[in-house]
């Protein structure tokens, strides 16, 4: 992702999270730690044919990395963008030496949690109220290793895919 990238990720996170989306400045405050010998964070686009169909961002601090966003546009849910998306954050916090993934999804949206626990990802707590202004808790999740997690999805997409 880059910052001529922000506008069209805002039209799509305005679409998908229209109570909890996020502002330009918070892309932008995450765009300027995803570039340089000091890069902690990595944000990607997904493109179908010049248009942004989903994105995702990661941070890492030490050896644990966080989830930051993820998410497809509507007419790509099922097509396997979300799991695409996920693997390459992994990659990333492999890339950043990172022993643990955690993230928080909504705790009513169970198909994100179980694309998440299809990559390994373990449910470890509630945060409540996480999601504002609805007041939706979060489950948060944890995911250790992601180098084995990544290791696994590569080998799966070269069997069904090969």
């Amino acid at each position: 992702m880059r910052w001529w990238d922000i506008a069209p990720v805002l039209e799509l996170e305005h679409d998908l999270f229209p109570e909890d989306s996020w502002s330009a400045g918070m892309f932008w405050s995450e765009l300027a730690h995803a570039r340089g010998p000091h890069a902690t964070r990595r944000y990607l686009v997904a493109e179908d044919g010049g248009r942004i169909v989903g994105y995702a961002g990661l941070a890492a601090a030490g050896d644990l990395a966080d989830v930051q966003t993820i998410a497809a546009a509507r007419d790509q849910w099922g097509t396997g963008l979300g799991a695409r998306l996920l693997t390459e954050l992994l990659r990333a916090a492999t890339a950043f030496e990172c022993a643990e993934v955690l993230l928080e999804v909504r705790v009513d949206n169970t198909r994100a949690q179980r694309l998440y626990e299809r990559f390994g990802f373990e449910p470890i707590g509630f945060r409540r109220g996480y999601y504002q202004p609805g007041n939706v808790d979060a489950l948060v999740m944890r995911l250790s290793d992601p180098a084995r997690s990544v290791s696994s999805a590569s080998s799966v997409r070269s069997e069904t895919h090969g």
